[in-house]
């Protein structure tokens, strides 16, 4: 994919999410969220069919979060954040960007 992106996936709620190859790198770095590594599909699929959340302190950003059975560490779910922000370009057109940034795993019931 161009730019760097690893995926898009589309939301429950008709938005366009993209992961990128830097993004993936720093939720996997070793001072971070090396463990999420091995679930890189699960984060897709918890975009895709996760519920959401809005961040209590970034009216911009949302909480993805999916339950799976066989999570480390008797975690849950898959948490991952999302930012939404919007850019207008030198012509004048609005674009929005929809991207994750970081993925973790919690317990916790529903």
């Amino acid at each position: 994919m161009p730019g760097g992106k690893l995926w898009i996936q589309r939301d429950r709620f008709g938005n366009d999410i993209y992961l990128t190859r830097e993004r993936w790198e720093h939720i996997t770095e070793s001072d971070n969220h090396p463990e999420v590594e091995p679930y890189f599909d699960y984060v897709k699929e918890t975009i895709r069919l996760g519920r959401r959340r809005q961040d209590a302190f970034d009216p911009n950003g949302y909480q993805y979060y999916r339950s799976f059975q066989n999570l480390p560490d008797d975690n849950t779910h898959l948490i991952v954040c999302v930012r939404f922000r919007w850019h207008t370009d030198p012509n004048g057109v609005v674009r929005e960007e929809k991207f994750v940034t970081t993925a973790y795993f919690q317990s916790f019931e529903e």
